[in-house]
């Protein structure tokens, strides 16, 4: 996955605008692309107690993998796990009070960094909730 992610930043995004995390998201929208026919996918979404920067909604199969994913630029993909878990996005999964949750599948924590200053990716996945 790092892979795929640092070879569409290095060569579909342009030298001048390298850096900005909005490039970032628009490298991110185009390898997940393909997702789109699996998952209802979301930016920005309000989910715990902020907003996730991606959140991939299994939209076939309500046993598939739920996906966090959040972006960080000049930060580890420890920090963007971390603020996963301590802004509680997965509880976007869990339905409402008296819903029983449409997802049973695991959701998968993702954090994906850039460093601006040797543009290199990196990328951690976590295991936030096991299948239900």
């Amino acid at each position: 996955m790092l892979e795929i992610l640092e070879f569409a930043h290095n060569t579909e995004v342009p030298l001048l605008t390298y850096n900005h995390e909005t490039d970032l998201t628009a490298i991110v929208n185009l390898v997940y692309l393909a997702a789109r026919d699996f998952y209802r996918i979301e930016r920005e979404d309000k989910s715990g107690i902020g907003y996730v920067d991606y959140i991939f909604y299994p939209e076939i199969d309500r046993h598939a993998d739920g996906i966090i994913l959040e972006l960080k630029v000049d930060r580890t993909p420890e920090e963007a796990i971390q603020q996963i878990r301590d802004k509680k996005y997965a509880l976007k999964f869990e339905g409402t009070l008296g819903e029983e949750s449409r997802y049973t599948g695991r959701i998968l924590g993702v954090g994906i960094a850039y460093d601006r200053k040797t543009k290199v990716h990196g990328c951690k996945i976590e295991v936030l909730r096991e299948s239900l």
